[in-house]
């Protein structure tokens, strides 16, 4: 394909299949995916036993996923000059369906190219539980691990993927229950998550790494230092949801109930109605393209289809609420404890993890930066990213401890 020849989709795809999948996460996998690219039409890939085919162009009513780019940006991300990642977040790539299997298939087209933002989809077996994650990044390079929310995936944390992967070995795992990783019959409590994510980093090679955790994933975060600080070099807390301080008048009944219901069968939520509530952990839904919320309804809706993915999200909010708070063993009693440099970053506009937050943590953590971001919502990452990652990396570059004044400082600058 000569400089500034136009690219011919037809004869692109036919050099790039059929494709040998044998060697990633989809060596076991069945899928199809449909490529809509934009004035050459549709084409089908068909995923079995580990070889990927070109199908004729006629596609399957309901694909895994559904790829809609350009002819160029398909390009880009085949021969592996870009990655399907940064196009994502771009805007050029739009998908429909399963996200977790474009990211599945998207680091399988040209391995051996250096790319270091487009990651690889890997699985390995974490305390017994079966693991799905992403790695991007120079494996030599300083590990960094991504924790996502609860209800989410990995795929919440791709802008901090593809900022830190430029000089980072990034992992991005999905929580035991959430995304494509397995759902056990756990309790789902801080505790037990610790125990997953400590033997997940150890089977990943990855103790000693910093830890970036939005909303359940900063809770996890922070239950990982406080059990074992030499796991952790550096803390980056995204809105965690700490324990309930007040409103704790249900616990005793909330504890009673039995969460196997949420195995049963139901309809399912309407799509107007996920939607909204997707939408309203953003102060500015605006800021973020609506193609993501579109994928982001599309993961929580297949996710919703399990019996078992189901009662892992109903465990895990219930033991939010239900979690104690004060005491020896309680949250807030043992934070004063945690001695790892932490940056917590709070949205003043979040409704889940009000910033108010942010007194009790500095109350309880004086020597931590804690900065309260403006007209943001629950996912700065999303919402705010540039700003997000620019405080990130100002704290990850910092070689001091921070501290109260440095955050007082912060909070003006940016309000």
């Amino acid at each position: 394909m000569g400089e500034g020849q136009p690219i011919d989709p037809a004869s692109m795809l036919a050099t790039h299949f059929p494709r040998d999948l044998t060697d990633t996460v989809m060596s076991g996998e069945s899928a199809t995916v449909v490529l809509d690219i934009a004035g050459h039409g549709h084409w089908t890939v068909s995923i079995d036993s580990g070889v990927a085919e070109l199908r004729s162009a006629d596609g399957p009513r309901k694909p895994t996923c559904t790829i809609r780019t350009d002819a160029d940006t398909l390009a880009d991300v085949l021969i592996g000059r870009r990655s399907g990642v940064d196009a994502f977040l771009d805007g050029d790539l739009v998908t429909r369906g399963s996200l977790a299997t474009v990211l599945q298939i998207g680091g399988a087209f040209a391995p051996d190219v250096e790319l270091s933002t487009r990651p690889q989809s890997r699985e390995v077996d974490a305390g017994g539980v079966r693991t799905a994650y992403l790695e991007a990044g120079r494996a030599d390079a300083p590990p960094v691990v991504l924790l996502h929310g609860l209800g989410a995936t990995n795929a919440s944390m791709l802008p901090v993927l593809a900022d830190l992967a430029e000089d980072h070995r990034v992992i991005a795992p999905d929580t035991p229950g959430f995304g494509a990783s397995e759902a056990p019959c756990w309790t789902y409590t801080a505790h037990q998550l610790y125990s997953w994510l400590r033997a997940f980093l150890d089977a990943v090679d990855a103790r000693g790494a910093v830890v970036v955790g939005n909303s359940l994933g900063g809770r996890l975060a922070l239950e990982l230092a406080m059990h074992d600080p030499e796991a952790v070099a550096k803390l980056v807390l995204l809105c965690p949801s700490p324990a309930f301080r007040r409103f704790r008048q249900l616990v005793p009944l909330v504890k009673l109930l039995p969460v196997d219901v949420a195995r049963l069968p139901a309809a399912p939520v309407p799509r107007p109605v996920v939607m909204a509530g997707v939408k309203a952990m953003f102060a500015d839904p605006s800021r973020v393209p609506q193609s993501w919320f579109d994928a982001a309804v599309d993961e929580f809706e297949i996710a919703m289809s399990s019996g078992a993915h189901r009662r892992a999200a109903l465990s895990a909010l219930f033991n939010i609420y239900t979690e104690e708070a004060f005491g020896d063993t309680g949250f807030w009693g043992r934070l004063p404890n945690l001695r790892t440099p932490a940056l917590f970053l709070w949205g003043s506009e979040d409704r889940l993890v009000p910033a108010s937050f942010a007194r009790h943590v500095s109350e309880a953590m004086p020597t931590a930066e804690s900065v309260v971001i403006p007209n943001c919502g629950h996912v700065p990452q999303l919402e705010l990213p540039a700003l997000t990652m620019q405080l990130v990396r100002e704290f990850l570059s910092s070689g001091r401890t921070p501290n109260a004044q440095a955050s007082t400082e912060y909070d003006l600058a940016l309000g």
